[in-house]
């Protein structure tokens, strides 16, 4: 039998009032795009009652999954089990709290369906329509244009937490992935174009979810992290 065509992840960590928008709003868009789908929530040591509730809707519908951790593995780990687990041929995942707005999910399967190995939502394209504090704008840019000048990206936005690919052209990169937590979007991106793989960024309408601020030891762990993956790139040599 075969598989559905898209996989579609949703990443949750104690976001169950979130998760219960996210994923009426998923079956919804998800119908009107493909015949064919499944949901999988990878829930990362929630303690909310985000697993109970993810039971609860699987045993009413089938397309949804629950792939549940007893303790918190990080964000990354989170993902890469759950693009493994997949069974779809386009896999996509966006945060639990919809801040890109899912009128763009269509698009960012499309253009993986027209040969895109990678499609990435972008808050930083002109097109872009973005609502945010100035702190959380002046981070970012300082952010993405230092793994562009640093990691030779070529793509603007690297942390926007809505993308897809080819789960078959994905999965060989996965075992190169060290970010266990929120750099794992810029890595993935970064080895990607290093391997040649077909990159589509897209311009969002994207809106900043309540009580996210930035403090000095994000930025810190951000400058860490790129330098970090420009040691393993360029020196390591892995």
């Amino acid at each position: 039998m075969a598989g559905p065509e898209v996989s579609a992840i949703i990443p949750v960590f104690n976001d169950r009032p979130s998760l219960e928008v996210a994923l009426k709003a998923s079956l919804e868009t998800l119908s009107a795009i493909t015949s064919t789908f499944e949901i999988l929530v990878a829930e990362d040591g929630s303690t909310d009652g985000s697993a109970e509730f993810v039971r609860q809707y699987e045993s009413q519908d089938r397309r949804v999954r629950l792939l549940h951790q007893d303790e918190r593995q990080g964000r990354g780990r989170a993902l890469n089990r759950a693009i493994y687990e997949s069974k779809g041929t386009i896999v996509c995942y966006y945060d639990v709290d919809l801040a890109t707005d899912m009128k763009h999910l269509p698009s960012l399967i499309a253009a993986i369906r027209d040969g895109s190995d990678i499609s990435t939502g972008s808050r930083l394209l002109p097109a872009s329509d973005i609502v945010r504090t100035e702190g959380r704008e002046i981070a970012s840019r300082s952010y993405n244009f230092l793994v562009r000048f640093f990691l030779g990206s070529r793509i603007y936005d690297h942390q926007c937490g809505f993308k897809a690919f080819n789960r078959d052209r994905i999965l060989p990169l996965l075992p190169a992935i060290r970010s266990n937590h929120w750099f794992w979007d810029t890595e993935i991106l970064v080895r990607a174009q290093r391997d040649g793989y077909r990159v589509t960024e897209l311009p969002v309408q994207w809106r900043a979810g309540k009580g996210t601020t930035v403090r000095f030891k994000d930025i810190f762990e951000m400058g860490t992290a790129i330098l970090r993956l420009w040691w393993q790139i360029h020196v390591s040599k892995n």
